[in-house]
């Protein structure tokens, strides 16, 4: 296993992200994908703690691995987490419609996006290389979507 830092797995995720439509579908579906996982995972609990679930901990091994590539990254994926995981609560308690089965039609429905998104770009998902690459995405969309004043880096390198 190659062991890369966060420039090096963007550079290699933008690669076969380049076809703009390809990168318009990803920056609206990769967001609902993580949501949608982030619902299908939320009823797994563990105990009678309110937020003791699945989604939870999966957060927390995902920040775990941002924070190795840059502490940065992983507080803006914190912040990100926490607003998906926050939509996900308010959507349990105002919905009647359980949030694993929403998730799971969103969840399909964008991936359906994102293959859709692959045929333009005449090239396969990252994550067929590497599965690492569907955390990734998010951060990649993330990167590419949110402007930073202290951004190191140019938008336009990857």
């Amino acid at each position: 296993m190659v062991i890369r830092n966060m420039d090096l797995w963007f550079a290699e995720y933008a690669l076969s992200h380049k076809h703009p439509v390809n990168k318009k579908i990803h920056y609206i579906c990769v967001p609902l994908i993580a949501l949608s996982l982030l619902g299908i995972l939320w009823p797994v609990g563990f105990t009678h703690v309110v937020y003791a679930n699945l989604a939870s901990v999966f957060v927390v091994l995902s920040l775990a691995f941002y924070a190795w590539l840059s502490v940065r990254l992983a507080i803006a994926m914190f912040v990100f987490s926490m607003v998906m995981l926050s939509l996900i609560a308010l959507y349990q308690h105002y919905s009647s419609i359980p949030v694993w089965e929403t998730s799971i039609v969103v969840f399909i429905l964008a991936w359906v996006g994102q293959f859709i998104g692959h045929i333009y770009e005449g090239q396969k998902p990252s994550f067929f290389k590497d599965i690492f690459f569907l955390l990734i995405g998010p951060a990649w969309v993330m990167y590419k979507l949110c402007p930073s004043p202290n951004r190191r880096l140019s938008k336009e390198k990857y």
